[in-house]
Formats: structure tokens, C-alpha cells, sequence
């Protein structure tokens, strides 16, 4: 049973677009375990966000939820602290997305600078309009539950503001019904990934999976890219040009100066410094491993974890919506 608690409310989660990696883990996952024991956070599970960019393959983001579920509860993601949802099955998300669409403009959503970049990624030309809108159906995320505070990376701090706007002018035209979010930027660079060519990316086949095994995260270290000045193991290194050293100060910040120093004075080679680094995070996913396999033999446990966490959050929505339907004078009938 989820433990009550009058605490500030946070929104946070994931399109269900594929499993989760460390870049997750290191970027917002870790930081969400420690913020569940002082406030009050809801998960979502983002299948609708989800389908702006895989329409025309359901089945797969049917089978990710249930993936991302996982690797929540793996992660160690509190179901007695936390709300975990599914979006699709909150309809008043797509009620409240539809109230906000009528007073945001095309131009706003085009020039946001997050919906811009994800466009370029992907070579959209002639953007959908379930994708343009993104941001108008994360405020609707945000709001409908009323939460106060956004983890986010800094490339999400669009969206927020976004919804800052949104709440603004909502209560301009029909009266205070919602507080503006704030943003929570976590303080860790993104993970870059296993090819060197950017972020850590779950489309771009550079990630190691949180679900990986022991042998699966020392054989893909083990190919990863690293300092390409560095022909020969007796040649000095240059650890800020070198992913793998990346990931010595993500999981290894208290050795990290020292395998920089070795690095640069080539007192250490790659395949050991690969080896070193393989270890830590095998040690950092090991706990999971053992609360995956847990959950994984207990598939009705995980469906009952979701469904209550859904029906608490369409507890929560409904409450939202009459509210909602008030100010805006659409609350008709509740006379009768």
C-alpha cells in the first residue's frame, strides 16, 4: 500500500520508447530513489509521448512499458512511496491537453527549443501534429496532478517554462487553479555514449542497458572508443577527450583523479582502465539485478503495482478536472 504523505508533489518519467541505460541512471533514475523518501513523486509512464514518434509500431511501445516498469522497480523505485502510471489509462491527461491547446499558438510550439532539436534528429521536415504538441501534453502531465517540481535535464528546461506559460495565461483566463512547476536541473552532465559521437542513446545503439548482464557490460566497455591520440598504452592519455574516463567520474568520482593522473602519465592502460571501470558499474548493477529478477518471477505483482498506481493518479486527475471544469464553466449538470 502507497504510504500517504503531504509533501511537495514531483512528475517525472519517461517515454516508454525503449529500456532504460545508464545515461538514465546516472542522469535522473539514481537522483529519483533519493528524492522519493522526502517527497511525494509520480512516474510516468509516457505511452501516449511515446507514439508521436512510434505511430506506426504500438505493439513495441506496449511491450516497453512493461520494460521501463522494470527498470523503475529494478532501480529501486519505492512502490509503497511512489506513484508509478500509465499515461494512456489517466484520460483526463488528454481532457486538460485539449483545454490548453486552444490558447497556446503553433509558433510558440515551433520555436521551442527542445521540439526544434528532436525534429532535426530525426530529419522531420513537415512536423505531425501529435509531435508538435508535445509540449502542451507534457503541461498536461505536470498539472493534472498538480505537481510543484520537475526533475529534468537541461535540455527539458524548454518544456517546464512551457508549462509555466501555460499555467500563467490558464489562470488569467479562468481563475488560480494551478501553481507553476519549477524546474529541478540535476547537477550530472549527460553520459556520453559507447562510440564517443554524443549522448548515451537507447536509438543510437551506444548504451549499456541497466538490465545487462555482468559479461554483456565487460564486453561492450571493452569495444568502447577512448582516446584516439592514444595509439600505444606507453603514450600519455588525455582523459577529457576519453568517454571511458567519463564514466570513471560518474561512477567512480572518488577515484577518478588518480586515473587521471595514471592516465596522463601513462601508468595505466586502456583495457585496464576499461577493466576498472567494468567492475564499478557491474557492482552498481548488481542490486538491480537481484530486484529485476525478482519482480520478472512476479508479473502479477508488477500488473497490481500499475494498476493501483493508475487508478490513484485518475483519483488525483478527477479531482484536477472538476476544478478544471468550474473555472471554465463547462461543469455542466452538477446541479442535477
Amino acid at each position: 500500500m502507497r504510504r500517504e504523505q503531504k509533501r511537495e508533489r514531483i512528475l517525472t518519467g519517461d517515454r516508454v520508447t525503449g529500456k532504460l541505460h545508464l545515461g538514465h541512471y546516472v542522469g535522473s533514475l539514481k537522483n529519483r530513489v533519493m528524492l522519493q523518501e522526502e517527497y511525494d513523486p509520480y512516474f510516468i509512464l509516457a505511452d501516449v509521448q511515446a507514439l508521436t514518434t512510434h505511430f506506426e509500431q504500438p505493439e513495441l511501445v506496449r511491450q516497453h512499458v512493461r520494460e521501463v516498469a522494470l527498470d523503475y522497480l529494478a532501480a529501486g523505485i519505492d512502490p509503497d512511496l511512489s506513484t508509478i502510471f500509465i499515461q494512456s489509462l489517466v484520460p483526463e491527461i488528454a481532457e486538460l491537453t485539449v483545454y490548453y491547446s486552444m490558447f497556446v499558438t503553433v509558433n510558440s510550439l515551433r520555436h521551442n527549443p527542445t521540439v526544434k532539436s528532436e525534429a532535426a534528429d530525426r530529419g522531420y521536415d513537415d512536423l505531425y501534429y501529435g509531435f508538435l504538441g508535445y509540449p502542451v501534453s507534457q503541461a498536461a502531465d505536470i498539472t493534472f496532478c498538480k505537481a510543484t517540481l520537475i526533475p529534468v535535464g537541461e535540455d527539458q528546461i524548454p518544456h517546464v517554462e512551457q508549462t509555466r506559460r501555460i499555467v500563467r495565461r490558464f489562470n488569467e483566463l479562468y481563475g488560480t487553479v494551478f501553481e507553476e512547476p519549477k524546474a529541478l536541473v540535476g547537477e550530472v552532465p549527460r553520459l556520453i555514449g559507447l562510440d564517443g559521437k554524443g549522448k548515451m542513446s537507447k536509438s543510437l545503439g551506444n548504451a549499456i542497458q541497466l538490465d545487462s548482464s555482468k559479461s554483456e557490460v565487460e564486453a561492450k566497455l571493452k569495444k568502447a572508443v577512448t582516446d584516439p591520440a592514444r595509439i600505444h598504452k606507453h603514450d600519455p592519455g588525455h582523459p577529457e577527450i576519453c568517454p571511458v574516463f567519463a564514466y570513471h567520474e560518474a561512477f567512480m568520482p572518488e577515484e577518478s583523479e588518480e586515473i587521471r593522473e595514471q592516465c596522463m602519465q601513462a601508468r595505466i592502460g586502456c583495457a585496464e582502465c576499461k577493466q576498472r571501470i567494468a567492475r564499478r558499474i557491474n557492482d552498481v548493477l548488481e542490486p538491480m539485478r537481484e530486484r529485476r529478477a525478482y519482480y520478472e518471477a512476479r508479473p502479477k505483482q508488477v500488473e497490481d503495482i500499475l494498476r493501483s498506481g493508475t487508478d490513484q493518479a485518475r483519483r488525483i486527475a478527477g479531482e484536477t478536472m472538476q476544478e478544471v471544469r468550474e473555472a471554465m464553466r463547462i461543469d455542466y449538470f452538477t446541479g442535477e
